[in-house]
C-alpha cells in the first residue's frame, strides 16, 4: 500500500469521503486540466501563497518573468540536460528521472540558491510544472525564504499526519508549487530512509511523469540525510563553490553519490564559464560510474 493510499484510507476511517486513488495529488497542487471539469463541490485545492519576488531579487535570484539576462541564460544551460534525461529518449532507463536532488558538499555553497533558480527556470517552460521540496529538515532555508517555515510539510506527510492537500502550497508563480520541510524531527534521517519515503518518491515520479520535483537537501558532509535522499531520486545536482571548496572535499562528496546513476555539477560563484566567458555560473554534466 502506497503512502497516498494510506492517507486516503485514513480519511475514510474518520468519515471523509476519499477521492479515487490518483486524484489526491491532482487536488493537492498538481492541477490538471481535468480539475476544472469536476463539480465545484468536488474540487479540493491546497492553500495558495504569494511569493515575495522582491526578496528573491534582493538575494540575486531570478525574477519569475525574466526571459533575458546572464543568469536566466545560464540556468537554461543547466536545466536542459536535466530535462533531457527526465523526458528524452533515455527517460525509461532512469528510475525517477524527473526527481532531482540539489545538494552541496558543505554549507554555504549555494545549493538553495541553485534549487530555487532551477525551479523558476523550469517553471518558465511551456509544458512543465515544478514541485520544489524543502528536504533540509534541520536548516530549512528554502522554507524560510518563502516564509513557510511554520507550516506542515514533508515530515508530516511521511508521518501520515497530513495529506497532500494540506501540505502542498500553490504559489502565484504559474506552474510552481512548494512543499515545506515541516516540523523538526529527532529521527529525520531514519524517516527519510524509510519505506514511506521510497513509496512517496515513486508515487510522485510515476503518477506525474511530466512534472519535475526538485529537492533542496542538506549538504552531503554535514549530515547523512542528503546521501539517503539521493538514493530516491533519478538525478543529483552537486553545487560547488568555486575557489573555496577544496578538491578533496568535492571528491569525498562525489564518492557518497557513487550509487547515483546521474550526477551533475554546478560551479557556483565563479567569474569564468566553461568556454562561455561572460556567464557567472559554470556547468558541467557527467555520468557516475555504474
Amino acid at each position: 500500500m502506497s503512502i497516498i493510499e494510506k492517507a486516503l484510507e485514513k480519511q475514510e476511517v474518520i468519515g471523509i469521503q476519499a477521492p479515487p486513488v490518483g486524484e489526491e495529488l491532482d487536488r493537492a497542487g498538481f492541477q490538471d486540466l481535468s480539475e476544472e471539469d469536476r463539480p465545484v463541490e468536488q474540487r479540493v485545492k491546497s492553500p495558495q501563497i504569494k511569493v515575495n519576488v522582491e526578496k528573491l531579487l534582493a538575494q540575486g535570484m531570478l525574477s519569475p518573468d525574466a526571459s533575458q539576462g546572464k543568469l536566466a541564460e545560464e540556468y537554461r544551460l543547466i536545466k536542459r540536460p536535466l530535462l533531457l534525461n527526465a523526458f528524452g529518449e533515455n527517460r525509461n532507463k532512469i528510475n525517477n528521472a524527473n526527481l532531482i536532488l540539489v545538494t552541496s558538499s558543505l554549507p554555504g555553497e549555494g545549493k538553495t540558491f541553485t534549487a530555487v533558480n532551477l525551479a523558476l527556470s523550469i517553471a518558465a517552460e511551456r509544458d512543465k510544472t515544478v514541485l520544489l521540496v524543502d528536504a533540509d529538515v534541520v536548516k530549512p532555508a528554502l522554507s524560510r525564504l518563502f516564509g513557510v517555515e511554520n507550516r506542515p510539510g514533508l515530515i508530516e506527510l511521511l508521518e501520515h499526519e497530513a495529506t497532500f492537500a494540506e501540505v502542498l502550497l500553490r504559489t502565484d508563480i504559474p506552474k510552481l508549487t512548494l512543499l515545506p520541510s515541516g516540523r523538526r524531527h529527532p529521527h529525520a534521517t531514519e524517516l527519510l530512509a524509510s519505506e514511506a519515503m521510497v513509496q512517496l518518491a515513486g508515487d510522485m515520479s510515476r503518477r506525474y511523469p511530466d512534472r519535475v520535483i526538485i529537492f533542496d537537501s542538506p549538504p552531503l558532509l554535514a549530515t547523512t540525510q542528503a546521501s539517503v535522499l539521493a538514493t530516491h531520486v533519478g538525478q543529483v545536482l552537486l553545487v560547488v563553490e568555486s575557489e573555496s571548496t577544496p578538491q578533496y572535499i568535492v571528491k569525498e562528496a562525489v564518492e557518497m553519490l557513487s550509487s547515483c546513476a546521474l550526477v551533475g555539477c554546478v560551479l557556483n560563484k565563479t567569474t569564468q564559464g566553461f568556454g562561455l566567458g561572460y556567464y557567472y555560473y559554470g556547468y558541467k554534466y557527467y555520468y557516475s560510474n555504474e
